[in-house]
């Protein structure tokens, strides 16, 4: 135990910044499992949109979104969720949501607004389009 006492008072700030990080990983972790919010993969997501007739929002730019979306996916942008301007979406509150995103990181505030919002079963595409494209899933393009 002196030990340890003592690389701590040797070494203050790697110290501290190893709790500070530890605190991190567990704040993060009970946020995740708390969440109303959900990660799903490709394979979850398929499903969704095959068999209980999921809408995909996608939140990336006009440009991304051209570029090439998920085939049904109705383009959102990030901005305008945060502005609560989503009344094309109102039709869809009791379906379940798919937002998507370029690499499913900035999904997840879109997603919170949403589900906010009254939207009963919001999810996130993990990894995003990114994702999805690697698996050679389909894309549509332009729009």
């Amino acid at each position: 135990m002196q030990e340890i006492m003592e690389f701590v008072h040797n070494h203050l700030i790697l110290s501290l910044a190893w709790v500070a990080l530890l605190i991190l990983v567990i704040v993060t972790t009970f946020k995740g499992l708390f969440s109303k919010i959900k990660m799903i993969g490709r394979g979850e997501a398929t499903h969704l949109i095959n068999k209980e007739n999921a809408v995909v929002v996608d939140v990336r730019g006009r440009d991304d979104f051209r570029r090439g979306h998920i085939s049904g996916a109705l383009h959102v942008s990030s901005e305008e969720i945060k502005k609560g301007n989503f009344t094309e979406l109102e039709k869809y509150k009791s379906q379940p949501l798919i937002v998507v995103c370029a690499t499913g990181q900035s999904a997840s505030d879109a997603a919170s607004k949403l589900n906010t919002a009254g939207f009963e079963k919001v999810s996130v595409l993990k990894d995003g389009i990114s994702g999805w494209s690697s698996e050679n899933l389909p894309l549509v393009r332009g729009k």
